[in-house]
């Protein structure tokens, strides 16, 4: 029985040691490279942390930075990404989540690292250091499957990012289950978009590790130029993409496979969003042969727990279908009454059951508790469900299909944002009395509504130094007063009927 994902690793390594790994634009490691720079490094972390320990790493998307994920797993600790792009409030809020004793980064931001960081910085050495069999092997003695593997930070609706923290045995479950389902090997050649804060990189990582698949590293770059994109998956021999929906957007929206087709490309998995059909009928066109899939999940329950395999073309307003639970995962609709919905035109919100749930949000029990429940359903035995906050409807074909959000969090550029994360930091700007976001799904944008003095250009100069980009507003309007509802809320429906209308003024960034 496996319990550790350094084991995909070690079978790997042993059958094929020289093979490549993970590579990008800047180099590349071998399985036998990877494994070695991770223990020597778990060595180092091992001597200084407990199990179990936060180890947040401060590195760009590299081959390197899986190695020091690895290694704070070779310490029987969990990792952490903190991507250097975000802007220094956002990553001192990761941090105090965290409060981990110690940071791992390189010398091109050690100092910034530093000044942010109030615990000990270890520095990459230069050269992989030692390991220590002895130590590396008492610290899987004493592992187990329900162990920390990583955390990845969601938006949080009070302005404080979440931590939701995933298990070696949740991920082994996934991915054991994708790799076969969709029938990864060695002979794989995986295109890897997703920055490693986001979850969708996690299949891209332990998917490589498991089958000896090579992962190339596409840098963030490419995805403003398609043409060179599309080059470099040709020149890569790329035969998979698990892409979030924007991406795949992009390259279509730009005409991209107009200039060139990535024909040996076999299979295309996309998530995070709800995808365009005639973006994907493009896909499916310039790729006639290869197989497209349709993932739904969120951070909290491992990726994804349900996919749909695309067999037919599907029009403009035609809706694709959420598809099949992966095995080992339950997942139901409730309703406003906790009722079971299975009736057609039925609407419930989806909830998910089985070893794939998350450990919960670190150092976050009242938000854990809020969505991580008891099986509404029964209390005959501890059965912990999560409860999405998406909503799906029963369509006549019996398939569910993807209706909205329950509450205030969007799915944008791929990401899961909590509007009211976005409030809490333009509230927090001079010259902003009130304010209110919401999103025009239709547009894709943002739109940051407020009272106050501050102009919409000053705004958002503020806002690109305290948000990561994605969740940057696309439109501002400005008010005298915000509008409120009977009950004295801010009427969100009145300033989206006003953005619909009349617009708020588009603001370059």
């Amino acid at each position: 029985m496996q319990i550790n994902v350094l084991e995909y690793l070690e079978r790997t390594a042993l059958r094929f040691p020289q093979k490549t790994a993970f590579a990008d634009d800047d180099g590349a490691l071998s399985f036998s490279q990877l494994q070695a720079r991770a223990q020597g490094l778990g060595s180092l972390l091992a001597a200084e942390l407990a199990p179990r320990t936060p180890v947040p790493v401060l590195l760009e998307k590299s081959p390197g930075a899986v190695a020091a994920f690895l290694g704070a797993v070779y310490a029987g600790c969990f990792y952490a990404m903190a991507d250097p792009s975000l802007p220094d409030r956002r990553l001192v809020g990761l941090f105090q989540v965290l409060n981990a004793p110690l940071l791992v980064t390189d010398a091109a931001h050690a100092q910034r690292a530093r000044a942010l960081f109030p615990g000990r910085v270890l520095v990459l050495p230069e050269d992989d250091p030692p390991a220590d069999p002895a130590l590396l092997a008492a610290r899987r003695a004493q592992a187990t499957d329900a162990d920390p593997l990583y955390a990845i930070f969601t938006s949080g609706s009070t302005g404080v990012p979440k931590a939701v923290v995933v298990s070696h045995r949740s991920t082994i479950d996934f991915i054991d289950a994708f790799t076969g389902l969709f029938g990864f090997s060695h002979q794989d050649v995986l295109g890897n978009q997703a920055p490693f804060d986001f979850d969708v990189s996690v299949k891209d990582l332990y998917t490589g590790l498991a089958t000896g698949a090579t992962v190339y590293l596409i840098a963030r770059k490419y995805f403003s130029m398609p043409a060179r994109l599309l080059d470099l998956l040709c020149r890569q021999g790329v035969t998979s993409l698990t892409w979030a929906v924007s991406a795949l957007c992009l390259v279509t929206a730009m005409n991209g496979l107009n200039y060139k087709t990535p024909d040996r490309v076999r299979q295309v998995l996309f998530s995070g969003e709800v995808m365009p059909p005639k973006h994907l009928r493009a896909w499916r066109k310039a790729l006639p042969n290869a197989r497209f899939v349709n993932l739904y999940g969120p951070t909290e329950i491992t990726c994804n727990c349900l996919y749909y395999v695309v067999d037919r073309d599907f029009a403009d307003d035609e809706p694709l279908p959420l598809g099949t639970p992966f095995p080992n995962e339950r997942v139901f609709l409730l309703d406003e009454n906790n009722a079971l919905v299975t009736r057609p035109g039925g609407l419930g919100e989806i909830c998910v059951a089985g070893s794939a749930l998350a450990l919960g949000y670190y150092n976050d029990p009242l938000r854990t508790q809020a969505v991580f429940v008891q099986n509404p359903l029964h209390n005959a035995y501890r059965d912990p469900v999560y409860r999405t906050g998406d909503l799906a409807r029963v369509g006549d074909d019996g398939q569910w299909y993807y209706a909205a959000r329950r509450d205030f969090q969007i799915k944008h550029m791929g990401h899961r944002i909590e509007l009211g994360d976005i409030e809490a930091a333009l509230a927090a700007l001079d010259g902003v009395d009130r304010a209110c976001c919401v999103y025009l799904a239709d547009r894709r944008r943002i739109a940051a509504c407020y009272a106050g003095t501050a102009e919409k250009a000053d705004v958002a100069a503020q806002l690109r130094k305290t948000l990561p980009a994605f969740m940057l507003p696309g439109l501002y309007l400005r008010l005298e007063q915000l509008p409120m509802n009977k009950n004295g809320k801010i009427d969100r429906a009145a300033l989206t009927a006003r953005l619909t209308e009349k617009g708020g003024g588009p603001v370059d960034r």
